[in-house]
């Protein structure tokens, strides 16, 4: 399935582009609001078409399990019910996990003294970010980037559990470039 990536400037006050965001994310698209986004993503496919199947192939597994949670568990739940259930189908499914991973950052040589937290590191070099949202937006995205970027993770799922539609987006980050890929 390949994702439709619109860049426009959302203005959350204006009823017509919030309207035309609700409509334009049930048809699929993923909407990015460049004035606000750090990151330029870059479709993976494009740069490097092997690496794109070889990550998809990779993923194919964890992302199944976020799909059989949002299948048996329904829509509009809470988060944290979402997580719960994505431990179990990850440890059904044999797929090694840490909840809760938490991760330091350091500061011109020095430790910051507030943690951060991902929903699930899966097999060492993965970051699967649960949400319950209406629908995706900057702020979700960014958090996950952020993640990724600070702790040199170069893989990262991005899963909305709440809409009747899940969505499910999929991102690399190049660690010699520093360039996000959606793939």
């Amino acid at each position: 399935m390949y994702a439709l990536y619109l860049c426009v400037h959302i203005d959350e006050k204006c009823i017509i582009s919030w309207w035309l965001c609700r409509i334009l994310n049930r048809w699929g698209c993923q909407l990015v609001d460049y004035k606000r986004m750090n990151y330029s993503i870059h479709k993976l496919q494009s740069a490097n078409a092997l690496l794109a199947e070889q990550l998809r192939a990779y993923a194919y597994d964890v992302i199944g399990c976020c799909q059989v949670v949002h299948r048996d568990m329904g829509a509009f739940l809470n988060e944290y019910m979402y997580q719960d259930a994505l431990a179990i189908a990850l440890a059904e499914a044999d797929i090694p996990f840490r909840r809760e991973y938490y991760f330091s950052v350091d500061f011109h040589g020095q430790r910051i003294a507030h943690k951060h937290f991902v929903d699930f590191l899966v097999r060492d070099d993965i970051f699967v970010e649960c949400k319950a949202v209406e629908y995706l937006g900057t702020e979700q995205r960014q958090q996950l980037w952020n993640y990724m970027r600070l702790t040199s993770t170069r893989i990262g799922i991005l899963y909305n559990f709440a809409p009747i539609k899940d969505e499910c987006e999929r991102y690399y980050l190049d660690a010699a470039t520093g360039l996000m890929y959606a793939f």
